[in-house]
């Protein structure tokens, strides 16, 4: 029997058919919808949230990302959930005009938040995708560089979306994740969950007008796999040689794993 409420079964495992939208259990089939009603509330005002959150410090955690893909003249590379572009831009200038760099988003706004960014860096020739990182409609070994920032917590079905990303990875290509994960020390970890449940909903309210949204992010934060269950999905899904590198004390982490 199931609590339609919580999504829960008499058992208190997970109801067949739900997943995680921050705290709440909805139907699998409804995430992408709401998750992506959240990116479109706050796509205009998303570039100015991460530097008052962050205190700018998201620039560095992207920059490191940026030096360990090791991007070279003439690699093609895919940014998905590349929202805003910032690390399609510094991919772009990279590859050259050799190579090849693809922006993908999922939604619709935050993809034309992403196109007008690119413009004002003076970035072009940047294709620009609208796809699921689920079902990513690429030809297989398409890719040496694979990125995803801050966008696979957002994925309904994580282990879909690593498969997909390792397809159309070529031999040898590698995928790296940016994405929030566990702090490593305790009392770190304690006013962490202060400043994400009380400030960053603030923050929604009075920058972004919406604090709905800036309680899913802290919310879906706490959900997302720590950094070894992470590894161990990207291993499951084919990737090998991966690698966990902790930054600003495991607030984030960078996931590295190549194609065999």
């Amino acid at each position: 029997m199931t609590d339609p409420k919580s999504g829960t079964s008499s058992t208190g495992a997970p109801a067949p058919g739900t997943t995680h939208f921050g705290y709440q259990r909805v139907p699998s089939k409804d995430k992408a919808r709401r998750v992506g009603e959240v990116f479109s509330s706050v796509a205009g005002r998303y570039d100015l949230m991460n530097d008052l959150m962050s205190l700018g410090v998201h620039r560095l955690w992207k920059r490191f990302v940026i030096d360990l893909a090791g991007v070279k003249a003439g690699e093609r590379v895919l940014d998905v959930a590349g929202g805003t572009g910032d690390l399609t831009a510094a991919f772009a200038r990279r590859a050259g005009p050799g190579g090849l760099a693809v922006l993908s988003d999922i939604n619709g706004a935050m993809l034309g938040q992403g196109r007008a960014r690119l413009l004002d860096r003076g970035v072009v020739n940047v294709p620009l995708a609208q796809a699921d990182a689920q079902r990513l409609p690429f030809a297989d070994a398409a890719f040496d560089c694979v990125t995803i920032g801050f966008g696979l917590r957002n994925v309904t079905d994580k282990d879909a979306a690593l498969r997909s990303m390792l397809r159309v990875l070529k031999p040898g290509g590698r995928l790296l994740i940016l994405e929030f994960s566990r702090p490593l020390n305790p009392t770190f970890a304690r006013l962490y969950d202060e400043y994400s449940f009380r400030v960053l909903p603030a923050l929604g309210r009075l920058v972004a007008n919406d604090e709905a949204a800036y309680r899913y992010l802290a919310e879906s934060i706490r959900m997302h796999p720590d950094q070894e269950t992470l590894k161990g999905m990207m291993e499951a899904a084919g990737f090998a040689r991966c690698q966990v590198y902790n930054l600003t004390g495991g607030i984030v982490a960078v996931h590295r794993g190549f194609r065999p």
